[in-house]
């Protein structure tokens, strides 16, 4: 049954609901790539994010299901290069909050398990989202990776399913209720830095030494 989930991030200042969801409303993903290692390293806070092989658990799903009740102003985001996505995080306290498209016409955002806060009411992240539904990239896992099960790139129903999703989506105009834009211009409502090579390199070479 779909249910809201409560947000904040460490020092609540920034909170708010994830509305209506549940596992069949959008896609439960561990993702090992470098780039999500990266910006958790970032962030000074990758003891927090990452699991023991190095995976961020990740929630696709519509921007409109995300509202931000408090805290809107603390809302910052970062783009690895150039062409990333857009990676949200609380500049209060640097928690990771979610990664976005750089352009609001996808109605599309990736939550991070760190911003819900589902020990509100006692719910497990498998209760309410449901299981990992795939674990992607698995070739960045940092570790002993003997029994993890991963797959190179997102599987081709789990791409097909979540398509289908952002397009009923965009159809109900969902791209114009997400928190992390400008509803007229579509502008981001924080504007992003950009990290130069050599400060991504550092991060994302951090644990590969």
């Amino acid at each position: 049954m779909p249910t809201d989930l409560p947000l904040r991030c460490a020092c609540g200042a920034v909170h708010g609901l994830l509305r209506g969801v549940g596992p069949e409303r959008g896609n439960r993903i561990v993702c090992y790539c470098d780039d999500c290692q990266a910006f958790a390293h970032y962030l000074g806070r990758a003891g927090e994010i990452l699991d023991a092989n190095g995976g961020t658990d990740i929630f696709q799903t519509s921007p409109a299901r995300v509202a931000i009740t408090g805290g809107a102003d603390q809302l910052a985001c970062v783009r690895l290069t150039s062409k990333g996505l857009l990676r949200w995080y609380a500049g209060c306290c640097r928690t990771p909050i979610a990664n976005t498209p750089p352009s609001a016409q996808l109605p599309f955002v990736g939550l991070i398990h760190r911003f819900a806060d589902h020990a509100a009411d006692g719910r497990s992240r498998d209760a309410v989202l449901g299981p990992v539904r795939a674990r992607v990239f698995g070739r960045y896992a940092l570790g002993d990776r003997r029994g993890l099960n991963t797959d190179d790139r997102p599987p081709v129903r789990m791409i097909l399913r979540l398509a289908a999703s952002l397009l009923a989506a965009r159809l109900r105009g969902e791209h114009r209720a997400s928190p992390f834009f400008d509803p007229r211009s579509g502008e981001p409502v924080a504007a992003p830095r950009v990290l130069g090579e050599r400060e991504r390199r550092s991060l994302t070479d951090r644990d590969r030494d």
